[in-house]
């Protein structure tokens, strides 16, 4: 058996925990031995494994609640749970929340190894299915679709419900957001996905080089034909065409796409042959044709027919809790190098606060610069602004940063706590320090304010934050509703 195989044992019963420990070392699992949810969750953070073995009664949490966050943290990992506690309601709970097996004390430990073995074999098979779909993925040319927040699992949602469907698809949504993701996404996801993915950007090409890109030309059709070539109509035969910026379309190859779309058929620049295929399209834009079509710069009937099925994408500033998601996958997938990058608790709240107007791509842009400024492994604020996020005060305790006009003032994140708290002024809309002389000093206040900053610092996302405030997801729920804190985070 392999010697990489590393396992996580979480048990209160610390004999048996550590005599489990030892027996499948040497069975050649790497194992570590820890008896806390709150040691588990430092472990998962810490470490890489494959396996987890979990007790369902712990003493500072529930199994269960720790099962969610580590999947949460690594949805790869296999957990099986081993509770001398077990309840068929339980194991029902335990197995929807995605463990592998639950099993309940006293176990044979023949039949515990041969569970850890098959949960091993199962995360196996499952990595080497997202291995050929990445694979798949890439040939397409087709990234990720990265987001946990509502309103992204809702595209999701309709990528999945239409990629098959023969229907027009028309994605709004502002510059940056990822239109030409979506539609690839549509076309990786249906049975399209071994034919051709041809796109075309509407607004790059003058109005003759647009209709003989999309349509194709004959020899001789103008100076310069020597050949005659294929559009990109007939070239994505069987697949999607992609027209990016459809708004800025000249009316007149509005008129020849509109007939394309009603009948399949089109002719060449310079032919009387008409032609026939079979094209699924998608446009893209992030103008408001309604108001193009008021004023005269967009057919109306075109519209109909590309806007079958509707796909808005929302701006990154509506879905601030995926900006944690997006970050991991620049730095991992993106900018990484031999010295692996994180951001600083800093750095998150300071990305949290600024608007994005160029939306996901300029937080890529956000990342990659951090990644080449910053020297070691951390990424500081001062590594990530640019003309648009200016720094404007610095000393040797406090950093300030104004972002679209809103300040954001922190501690630095390593120095030991000092005398001052972090908290949202809501009369002007900033974060800010607060002297523990202006504070209220209450237990209560310290952990109200600390919840709240915390919330903010991962856009809502109450997984991270529980995981964060190293606390149960449950009791997280419970502190937010008692502190009036769900109003402006949703319990």
């Amino acid at each position: 058996m392999s010697k990489n195989i590393n396992l996580l044992i979480v048990d209160d019963e610390v004999t048996y925990a550590e005599l489990l420990g030892e027996h499948l070392s040497r069975k050649g699992f790497q194992v570590k031995v820890v008896h806390k949810a709150s040691e588990a969750m430092t472990m998962l953070q810490k470490h890489n494994f494959d396996l987890a073995l979990l007790d369902q009664r712990l003493p500072d949490g529930d199994g269960l609640e720790l099962l969610h966050l580590a999947k949460a943290t690594d949805p790869n990992l296999e957990a099986v749970m081993l509770t001398g506690y077990g309840t068929m309601e339980s194991a029902i709970e335990a197995l929807k929340d995605g463990a592998y097996d639950y099993l309940t004390k006293p176990c044979n430990v023949a039949k515990l190894e041969f569970t850890l073995y098959k949960a091993l074999e199962k995360r196996r098979l499952t990595e080497q299915a997202a291995g050929l779909s990445e694979a798949l993925r890439r040939q397409s040319g087709a990234g990720p679709i990265i987001g946990q927040s509502e309103c992204m699992k809702k595209v999701i949602e309709m990528i999945h419900l239409v990629s098959n469907s023969e229907a027009s698809v028309l994605i709004l949504g502002e510059s940056g957001t990822g239109k030409e993701l979506v539609a690839r996404a549509l076309h990786f996801w249906s049975d399209r996905r071994d034919r051709p993915f041809q796109a075309l950007n509407s607004a790059a090409l003058p109005v003759q080089l647009l209709e003989s890109e999309l349509f194709g030309y004959e020899r001789g059709a103008f100076t310069g034909a020597n050949s005659a070539k294929p559009g990109l109509i007939e070239v994505a035969d069987g697949g999607t065409l992609f027209l990016d910026e459809i708004g800025d379309m000249d009316l007149s190859v509005q008129a020849r796409l509109l007939r394309f779309l009603e009948s399949g058929e089109f002719l060449r620049v310079g032919s009387t042959r008409v032609r026939k295929v079979k094209v699924r399209v998608v446009a893209a834009t992030n103008r408001k044709i309604e108001e193009d079509i008021r004023e005269g710069r967009f057919r109306e009937d075109l519209y109909y027919r590309l806007n079958v099925v509707n796909i808005e994408i929302p701006p990154l500033r509506e879905r601030k809790e995926d900006i944690p998601l997006l970050v991991s996958y620049f730095l991992k997938n993106k900018y990484g190098s031999r010295i692996k990058k994180e951001l600083t608790e800093e750095s998150y709240l300071a990305l949290q606060e600024y608007d994005y107007p160029g939306n996901v791509r300029e937080l890529a842009n956000i990342i990659e610069r951090g990644a080449l400024l910053a020297r070691g492994s951390l990424i500081e604020p001062q590594h990530i602004f640019c003309s648009s996020m200016k720094e404007i005060k610095k000393d040797d305790s406090r950093r300030q940063y104004s972002f679209s006009g809103e300040t954001v003032s922190t501690l630095k994140v390593s120095e030991p706590f000092s005398g001052s708290l972090i908290s949202k002024n809501e009369g002007t809309n900033r974060i800010e320090s607060i002297s523990l002389s202006e504070a209220d000093l209450s237990l209560e206040s310290v952990e109200k304010r600390h919840i709240h900053m915390v919330m903010r610092l991962v856009g809502g996302n109450k997984t991270q934050a529980a995981k964060k405030l190293g606390i149960g997801l449950r009791t997280l729920y419970r502190k937010i509703e008692e502190y009036g804190l769900d109003k402006e985070f949703d319990a």
